[in-house]
């Protein structure tokens, strides 16, 4: 019951700072639960079908609070962004679970360390960026590079499938990185998250049928600490100012990565 509770604490924790910063859930919470001793099978399943309805709960609520415009008819910018990245992480995320789970499949530890690693060297280039005068820029500036967003969208896909974690972190800094606005590229992200995480729920749920044992101890758990996180998080995002949340955003995937590598390394 006690390890219930924890765990329902920190999504709770993780899930608001995911919403409010783009990044930091399965990132953050995976690592942890692979140190309380639950493994991937029991641990990326749940946390897909959490985030897909926690980003969903996030998106709607951003354009209530008017932190991001989604709109259909027409399809505004963001939206058009949050289903581009959603169909290529789709992908992506199908072509990860099958290598990972059936062609190549990798060890849990080098998939820990990848993720952390390239979020660390991310969230790097992120403040180096600030070093560099980019923290003056502002959302009329923004020059977007779809390029380079269809690049970081597939390597997210590729992450979130393998490890349930680091899609956030690669896709909200790629964005970023790529002239989209902080408080934009995080609410996109949330959107896409959403969208991403019903193929990757379907693909496990396609993988049990071929034999592959997947378990939802952790699913109750995981998604009542997250479902109040995300309800949250699009309030503070509306409050508090985009030159601190441009601090925030790498600082704090700085900060996930360098736990990440501690975890795997005691």
């Amino acid at each position: 019951m006690d390890l219930i509770i924890i765990v329902i604490l920190i999504s709770f924790f993780l899930a608001a700072m995911d919403s409010a910063t783009g990044m930091g859930f399965g990132t953050g919470l995976a690592p942890l639960l692979f140190l309380f001793g639950y493994n991937s099978l029991q641990i990326v399943p749940s946390l897909l079908i959490s985030q897909t309805i926690t980003g969903l709960i996030t998106a709607y609520f951003d354009h209530e609070f008017e932190n991001i415009n989604f709109t259909f008819k027409p399809f505004s910018d963001a939206t058009k962004y949050a289903f581009l990245f959603a169909l290529i992480g789709c992908i992506a995320i199908i072509i990860s679970i099958i290598i990972a789970y059936f062609a190549i499949k990798f060890p849990e530890l080098i998939i820990e360390i990848y993720v952390s690693v390239l979020v660390l060297i991310m969230g790097g280039v992120g403040i180096v960026r600030l070093k560099n005068g980019y923290e003056n820029r502002n959302e009329s500036e923004s020059k977007v590079k779809p390029r380079l967003l269809l690049l970081f969208s597939a390597i997210a896909g590729f992450n979130k499938g393998i490890s349930g974690g680091g899609y956030g972190p690669i896709i909200t800094l790629g964005q970023i990185f790529s002239g989209v606005y902080e408080k934009s590229a995080r609410a996109i992200v949330a959107f896409a998250e959403g969208l991403v995480s019903i193929m990757g729920v379907f693909s496990f749920f396609l993988i049990s049928w071929s034999g592959v044992t997947i378990d939802l101890i952790l699913l109750p758990s995981i998604f009542t600490g997250a479902f109040f996180g995300a309800l949250i998080s699009p309030y503070l995002v509306r409050v508090i100012p985009n030159k601190i949340w441009r601090v925030i955003i790498p600082l704090y995937a700085i900060t996930l990565s360098i736990f990440s590598l501690i975890n795997i390394i005691y």
